[in-house]
């Protein structure tokens, strides 16, 4: 089959590799859409232990095709070994994307738990561009943030991937959802996907803008960028909840500990989510008239223009790659 691999240095390479064969408990599907999330990055380009595996490597943890047994269209999930508990994944925890080969494939081999029905009002770029950033987003929003109809949720860094699907999901939900973003335009894109404004982060003191449009301060904040922790407890209101599962601007923060004891807040950290998660998320998309945001689709064999764009911050929404 033919695939991305990753080699030595973070080079990504078209070629041909064995194709899976399956086996028991486990499925064949015949790919014909990935996405490209920020994890692809890091693969290519350890910042640390955490991201390095054994090369080469087929990256990609987003993927809809064709179930090659049955010809059911499927989508994967694509969290691997969560184990038991739904609070946090078990000690064999893993995304797909490495240290298991991915869906910048053809082909990918995952266990048969790990299909789902492919969402029938969704194109095929649409399917694969939705489980990682979409299960990171549903998990950080309701299981572990909480949120519920009729509070008042900020997401920073409108256009992003999770983000473009955090919107929505939010909205759905019957939250009041605003956003940060150094772009007016991307602003305005997030409220066409349901958001009901935003604020500036390059603009004088954000925090304090926050807390004016929310008239007061808000209940959740949904924060990847990491270095911003600091700014987004000041967005909430006494007894609001930080839900973080990145650090793209940064993993080392200073925080003033009385601000937040002293105010009833929590800090919650997730990664992802599990497969109870997806089936929620996936009973949401059912429910809902809303689709991915796709930024823009390349052939398979383009997919280091596709992190180019990604790595330079161009996109809005994801960036999917055409398979079959």
């Amino acid at each position: 089959m033919q695939a991305i691999v990753v080699r030595e240095g973070g080079a990504l390479s078209f070629e041909e590799v064995p194709a899976p064969g399956g086996g028991p408990g486990r499925v064949v599907v015949e790919l014909r859409a990935a996405a490209v999330n920020r994890r692809d990055l890091l693969v290519r380009n350890p910042p640390g232990p955490a991201y390095e595996f054994t090369l080469p490597l087929i990256p990609g943890s987003d993927g809809a095709g064709v179930r090659r047994d049955t010809g059911e269209e499927v989508v994967v999930y694509p969290g691997l070994g969560w184990g038991d508990r739904e609070d946090a994944g078990g000690p064999d925890w893993r995304i797909l994307g490495g240290p298991d080969d991915g869906t910048y494939a053809e082909l990918v081999e995952v266990p048969a738990e790990n299909v789902f029905p492919k969402p029938g009002r969704f194109s095929w770029e649409e399917a694969a561009a939705f489980p990682l950033a979409g299960l990171t987003a549903y998990r950080a929003l309701f299981p572990v943030g909480r949120l519920q109809a009729g509070e008042t949720v900020l997401v920073l860094g409108a256009g992003s991937g999770v983000t473009t699907l955090a919107v929505p999901l939010a909205a759905a939900a019957g939250a009041h959802v605003l956003v940060t973003s150094s772009s007016r335009e991307k602003i305005e894109r997030a409220q066409e996907l349901g958001a009901a404004g935003g604020v500036l982060y390059t603009e004088g003191d954000w925090p304090e803008a926050v807390r004016e449009l929310a008239g007061g301060g808000v209940d959740l904040v949904v924060d990847s960028v990491g270095s911003t922790w600091p700014n987004s407890l000041r967005c909430l209101r006494r007894g609001g909840r930080l839900a973080v599962f990145g650090g793209t601007g940064g993993t080392s923060v200073e925080l003033d500990v009385r601000g937040l004891y002293l105010n009833w807040l929590s800090i919650l950290g997730t990664t992802m989510g599990s497969a109870r998660d997806f089936a929620g998320l996936l009973r949401m998309v059912d429910a809902g008239s809303w689709a991915p945001t796709v930024d823009s689709v390349r052939p398979l064999a383009e997919a280091e223009a596709a992190h180019d764009r990604l790595r330079a911050g161009e996109h809005f929404g994801k960036l999917v790659l055409s398979v079959g």
